[in-house]
């Protein structure tokens, strides 16, 4: 893994382009930052070699698409032993509406995002998939109202530069 101290303020900058845009060729990254296109096009390799760029991916409209209903769920198991966390971690990994799963310190063991269709479609995964489960004794969901903030770029400005 690449020691986040050797970032330069060039490297932020090309890290932070890429997050806005991740199309972005090598001479548009250059042109955004004041480099040419091979310096680029080395450093883009060298942060994808060291893991700091994980990959490239569409960004899909869920709302237009169908899948209208957001939630987070929390989950808690009927025993915290390794057999149990591993048989309920597998039951995320065959459920495509969870698109993100936290183990979690507090009441909870859980905590999950997903996205169905409606409210039909939550309350099957809730019922059918979490709840008809036998690692899982307890389960809470709220749906999401309105969504306020979303973002997964991280907080570039805030690492030290090398």
């Amino acid at each position: 893994m690449h020691n986040p101290t050797t970032l330069d303020a060039l490297d932020l900058r090309l890290l932070a382009a890429l997050q806005e845009d991740g199309r972005l060729t090598n001479q548009q990254l250059g042109e955004r930052i004041g480099l040419s296109a091979s310096q680029c096009s080395r450093r883009r390799s060298a942060l994808e070699a060291a893991g700091l760029i994980c990959g490239y991916h569409a960004e899909l409209a869920a709302e237009a698409l169908g899948l209208r209903v957001l939630a987070f769920i929390q989950v808690t198991l009927t025993a915290h032993s390794g057999d149990n966390s591993r048989r309920f971690r597998d039951l995320l990994a065959r459920a495509e509406a969870i698109q993100e799963a936290y183990a979690t310190t507090g009441d909870t063991d859980y905590l999950l995002k997903a996205v169905v269709p409606d409210l039909k479609g939550l309350s099957r995964l809730v019922n059918e998939t979490l709840l008809a489960h036998d690692s899982v004794a307890r389960v809470r969901s709220s749906i999401v109202l309105e969504r306020l903030k979303e973002s997964g770029r991280l907080p570039l400005a805030a690492l030290p530069q090398g």
